[in-house]
């Protein structure tokens, strides 16, 4: 294995460059798609539940890999992993362009979705293996500023190409830039890591650890339907199964002492799922309120939207370099008490709330998140050894990718209630604005409750609620 020191400027000056490059980018397909699905639906005569499928395709294959591939990468490199991803991705997206029915659209997506699961397992590993402990806050935070950035233009030229290119063009914008990380990867970084090189990989953990995600996160969106109690129930058998099988091997692809001995990665992930869930359908939901209730173009409401990740971007690397110093779980408490904030306020939206309010509440939104984001991230990645940075690293992006998906599950529950399986039009936009806001104010009273998730981790938790003598 070729041996790079840490301390060389230049080689972790690629490295940031390279992991950036491929969050930007990630991150601007993943929000740049949401503006599309009014244009694929219309395309393809889709309804809501479909339009939904969309996203939920590609967050399902995400949620079932990730922790697999953050495994696959300890041991067989993560460097070679994550290239692969990126590799995969660029060869899906340059199909999806000549997909002709919403079936094709969805199977292309959940190809995207374990190519991402292959990039984001092993990314924030990468990063944390090259910085030091003092400097990997600054790191993460600026890999994460690259993210929300590309989560920011996403809406605008999302929105810019749908409405005078077509929504296929978001995925040709795409391939070029693909090509170019790929060639940055094999030039600038000549280093590999795999700290548990030589390791058996356990196949039946992941086959039932597959089985488990899928029945939960397939069985959640369709409920309360037969179907989805079903794949439910199959979901906690395996997953109990899951357990047991862990326990008892000797190269497990998830190490559950991290969850009972270590209470910063434990809380830190947990915190990390709720505060996903709560956000991960805000961009949805608008997109939706803003093209069809308000009736605004693809172009206007990115510009619109815009102001939820930009925010995040613009706090993520300060936030980042103050939990070097300070207790991620405060800084990330008071993040999460912001966004609750905003999601409150977004339950009284109407047909006639001014826009003014929306870009506010999407601002609050984002910089709260960007409070929260990179001192979680920071905590859980250096809570663990080194050894286990790629089942950190699987584990980060799996609470977000199952957050995402129960955010999705939950929408598409309140839409199957309130919607049914029509198309959206003028005669269901009042049975739309209620399935929104009943479903803001269900995400608002999951973030307040994770505030105390996220405090949690904090050995010093008790003394924030001792009384004063």
């Amino acid at each position: 294995m070729t041996q790079i020191s840490t301390e060389d400027k230049s080689f972790k000056r690629s490295i940031l460059i390279v992991t950036a490059f491929a969050s930007f980018f990630a991150s601007f397909l993943f929000s740049a798609i949401v503006l599309a699905l009014p244009a694929i639906g219309n395309e393809f005569n889709a309804d809501a539940i479909e339009m939904g499928w969309i996203l939920n395709s590609f967050s399902l294959s995400t949620g079932i890999f990730l922790l697999i591939f953050g495994r696959l990468g300890d041991i067989v490199g993560r460097k070679r992993i994550f290239f692969l991803g990126i590799l995969m991705t660029t060869l899906s997206i340059s199909v999806i362009v000549i997909s002709w029915n919403i079936i094709m659209v969805i199977i292309l997506r959940i190809i995207q979705g374990l190519a991402n699961a292959m990039i984001f397992s092993t990314l924030m590993a990468i990063v944390t293996a090259a910085f030091e402990p003092g400097e990997r806050g600054r790191a993460l935070g600026l890999n994460l500023t690259s993210t929300y950035l590309g989560l920011s233009l996403g809406p605008v030229l999302g929105g810019l190409l749908t409405q005078y290119l077509g929504w296929r063009s978001i995925f040709l914008f795409i391939i070029p830039f693909n090509i170019i990380t790929l060639i940055l990867i094999k030039k600038k970084i000549k280093v590999e890591w795999a700290d548990s090189s030589g390791a058996k990989f356990d196949l039946t953990g992941s086959l039932v650890y597959g089985l488990a995600l899928f029945g939960f996160m397939y069985g959640f969106p369709i409920l309360p339907s037969a179907m989805g109690w079903i794949c439910l129930a199959g979901g906690l058998l395996f997953g109990l199964l899951f357990v047991f099988i862990e326990q008892r091997a000797d190269n497990p692809i998830f190490e559950f002492q991290l969850i009972f001995k270590n209470r910063l990665f434990a809380f830190s992930s947990l915190a990390s799922i709720i505060i996903y869930t709560s956000i991960g359908t805000t961009g949805f939901f608008t997109s939706l309120y803003l093209q069809y209730l308000k009736g605004l173009d693809a172009t206007t409401t990115g510009l619109i939207m815009i102001s939820q990740p930009l925010g995040t971007a613009l706090l993520s690397t300060v936030a980042g370099k103050i939990s070097d110093r300070k207790s991620p779980a405060i800084i990330a408490s008071i993040g999460m008490v912001i966004v609750s904030l905003g999601l409150f306020l977004f339950c009284l939206i109407n047909e006639n709330t001014h826009m003014a309010y929306l870009v506010a509440l999407l601002a609050i939104i984002g910089l709260g998140f960007g409070l929260f984001s990179s001192p979680n991230t920071n905590a859980i990645m250096s809570s663990v050894e080194k050894k286990y940075l790629g089942i950190a690293s699987g584990t980060l992006g799996t609470m977000r990718t199952i957050g995402q998906m129960l955010s999705m599950g939950i929408a598409m529950m309140l839409f199957s209630l309130h919607i049914g399986r029509e198309i959206i039009s003028p005669s269901t936009f009042p049975a739309l604005i209620t399935a929104i806001r009943t479903g803001f104010l269900v995400f608002a009273i999951l973030c307040t409750l994770g505030i105390f998730a996220s405090l949690a981790r904090d050995r010093n938790f008790s003394r924030y609620f001792a009384p004063r003598r």
